[in-house]
């Protein structure tokens, strides 16, 4: 039978049925875990792991170090790992792991319920029993397993508030879809040799979200020398203002003399960025800016602060976020 460490972090998954919050401790949950779905002894030995309790909206890069480092520190003694994780920056975390969890041979599966597990209604239940059969399988990548599909963590984004059906993935098809059989089409390999905890992540990215009538002076105050990377959601395939004074090539022009990447993803879920396309995006291909393609701004996002942690070269971190690492784009 394999073996399944399964990590909580906090989230809706692990509140009480009220939903007043993170309340119950290491102890309790386990209790209450085996209570809720003794079967799962069935499926796997599995060992639970109170990591930490948050809301995931709490979470940031530490957060994603000590979940690298709690892979790394059991690689050896378990076939697979589930998360438990908050919907909210569950893609971000994911995204994360994918990036610094280099030549990962084993399945790192995320999961969580946009109900509490003690909730009548909970999609809780299906979710783990599936995230924790997933965990047992030949899966060598970073998923989220939700509403009976497994995406691959950087391709997924937080679709719903309110459905089951909470997760998608816009721009590349589900790694398994969960019925009666669980029927899989994706098992890749990224990397090879022995696994790297490469988890190391700056905060010197800046995201900016294109809306009309967005006033460029605004973004006279943003101090450059602290950024290294900035994000543009445009519309569409990338376009944005370029006339008259709300134009946004004059900040894109002190991002390049500042040495700050900019990368321009898309504010459209499906389908990808394409510069070439429309005036604006050649214009801010000539101003110095660079595609996100098909990006979730999830991948985009982490991808951006991986680089900007192991790279200090402009032209190094620039071309690597236009290659493929791990299956984001």
């Amino acid at each position: 039978m394999k073996k399944i460490l399964l990590i909580q972090t906090g989230g809706t998954i692990a509140m009480n049925a009220k939903g007043a919050g993170v309340e119950l401790d290491p102890d309790s949950w386990s209790k209450v875990l085996y209570e809720e779905i003794p079967e799962l002894s069935d499926i796997a030995e599995i060992s639970t792991f109170p990591l930490f309790f948050e809301d995931s909206s709490d979470l940031n890069a530490s957060h994603w170090i000590q979940l690298a480092n709690c892979v790394e520190e059991n690689y050896s003694q378990y076939d697979g790992f589930v998360i438990l994780h908050g919907t909210d920056t569950m893609a971000y975390s994911a995204s994360a792991l994918s990036f610094g969890l280099k030549n990962l041979g084993k399945p790192v599966i995320f999961t969580g319920s946009q109900l509490p597990m003690s909730s009548i209604r909970s999609d809780a239940r299906r979710n783990l029993v599936n995230a924790i059969e997933l965990a047992t399988m030949d899966f060598k990548e970073v998923g989220i397993c939700f509403n009976d599909a497994l995406y691959r963590g950087n391709r997924a984004t937080k679709m719903s508030i309110g459905d089951f059906d909470a997760f998608g993935s816009p721009n590349f098809n589900p790694l398994a879809d969960i019925g009666i059989q669980i029927q899989t089409r994706v098992a890749e390999k990224f990397g090879k040799g022995k696994l790297e905890n490469a988890a190391s992540y700056s905060d010197e990215v800046f995201v900016l979200t294109a809306h009309p009538n967005l006033n460029p002076t605004l973004l006279e105050g943003l101090s450059l020398k602290k950024i290294r990377a900035v994000i543009i959601r445009a519309f569409g395939s990338g376009n944005f203002c370029v006339k008259g004074e709300k134009s946004l090539l004059p900040f894109l022009d002190n991002c390049r003399e500042a040495g700050v990447t900019v990368a321009i993803v898309s504010q459209a879920d499906y389908d990808s960025i394409d510069l070439t396309q429309y005036t604006a995006g050649r214009a801010a291909l000539k101003h110095g800016a660079i595609s996100g393609n098909d990006m979730t701004l999830e991948a985009a996002l982490t991808k951006l602060m991986f680089l900007l942690a192991h790279y200090d070269s402009k032209t190094d971190i620039e071309d690597l976020f236009q290659q493929s690492l791990v299956g984001e784009l």
